[in-house]
């Protein structure tokens, strides 16, 4: 029987909005630190199958989320493709060789790398109840490259942008075999049992207008097409963070089944600009959910209201911050769920109201 958040993926109506955070398994639950003490590190968590899906299991048997999303990161993607991997502790992943100083053809595949993280979707699978959508995910192309060409995370994506200009056609070869590579990832986790998947561009908001149609519309266009060929009712979540006004076209041209929203947009102007049967997810600030208050709840209401009468996933603006306070999580879902019950829910002039 499919959950409500399968079903408003697939645009039908529901009595309710269904909830789930991106990062909702991680650093702010105390659970999950208590076994990352006892596992070891964040890489090894991933590759421990058993682990892992515990790990994506904590939210929902704390939470009840309507989605419950695979524990892992976008970079498995380029380790599986041959650079090497290692988190560093208080400075984040380094990905080596950097291609920025060495060459694609360079790498030797490791394709069975990815194995684990299937076995992790079957755990989950063998344990998610079946009112909750287990989904995968994968990085979308742009933003894994700009890790795989600098080695690291950077602030404005300087040298894979530099790259993308200079050298368009190693650029694209790059894209190209990200993108295959992410399909056969995505494919791989459906067939272990996600219901859904989502594309995680966290750096699409670095590009000007051209270089968005070319390295976030075009490649995230053939994954959702291939995945739609492959998995014919698979729905496709989109999220291209910082795409700004460039947003309707990402959702019109890449065939996406939903779009995420992040924190900066307003979500009135999303809706209205948006087809109007597209679902939506978003997009509260994960700094409202970690500040809670009278006005977690107030703008909480207000995105609920602006996106009433259309399939909305609630959700972040991008992921919960490792030190939100647990209250304020069970905050929201109060508030979401609350908005069911109450018979709908408030409108923006209710934020207004509430900070007045």
């Amino acid at each position: 029987m499919p959950g409500l958040l399968l079903d408003t993926l697939n645009g039908k109506p529901c009595d309710r909005v269904p909830l789930w955070l991106m990062r909702q398994a991680g650093r702010y639950l105390p659970e999950y630190r208590a076994l990352r003490a006892r596992k070891g590190g964040f890489l090894e968590l991933v590759y421990d199958s058993e682990a892992a899906a515990e790990i994506t299991m904590q939210p929902i048997d704390r939470f009840g989320f309507d989605g419950a999303i695979l524990f892992s990161d976008i970079l498995i993607v380029p380790y599986a493709m041959g650079q090497d991997l290692a988190f560093v502790a208080g400075e984040g992943p380094r990905l080596s060789p950097p291609l920025a100083e060495s060459a694609l053809a360079e790498l030797e595949a490791v394709p069975e790398r990815l194995a684990p993280i299937y076995e992790t979707v079957r755990r989950v699978k063998a344990r998610v109840g079946e009112g909750t959508t287990l989904l995968g995910f994968a990085g979308s192309p742009w933003t894994v490259a700009t890790y795989m060409v600098a080695g690291e995370g950077s602030r404005d994506q300087h040298a894979a942008r530099a790259m993308a200009y200079r050298d368009p056609a190693a650029f694209r070869t790059l894209i190209d075999r990200i993108a295959s590579v992410t399909i056969d990832y995505l494919a791989g986790q459906i067939e272990a049992g996600a219901e859904a998947v989502q594309l995680f561009d966290s750096w699409a908001g670095s590009l000007a207008p051209d270089e968005f149609e070319r390295w976030v519309v075009a490649p995230n266009a053939a994954i959702a097409g291939a995945i739609h060929a492959r998995f014919p009712g698979v729905p496709v979540i989109g999220f291209p963070k910082g795409a700004g006004e460039k947003l309707p076209a990402y959702a019109r041209e890449t065939g996406v089944d939903a779009v995420g929203v992040d924190e900066a947009l307003d979500p009135e102007w999303v809706n209205r600009e948006l087809p109007a049967d597209m679902p939506v997810q978003g997009n509260l600030d994960p700094l409202l959910l970690l500040a809670g208050g009278d006005r977690l709840v107030a703008r909480t209401r207000a995105i609920l209201g602006a996106f009433a009468g259309r399939p909305h996933v609630f959700n972040l603006g991008h992921g919960i911050g490792q030190h939100t306070p647990i209250a304020h999580v069970e905050t929201l879902i109060e508030t979401v769920r609350g908005a069911a019950e109450r018979g709908g829910a408030m409108t923006g002039g209710d934020e207004r109201g509430a900070r007045a």
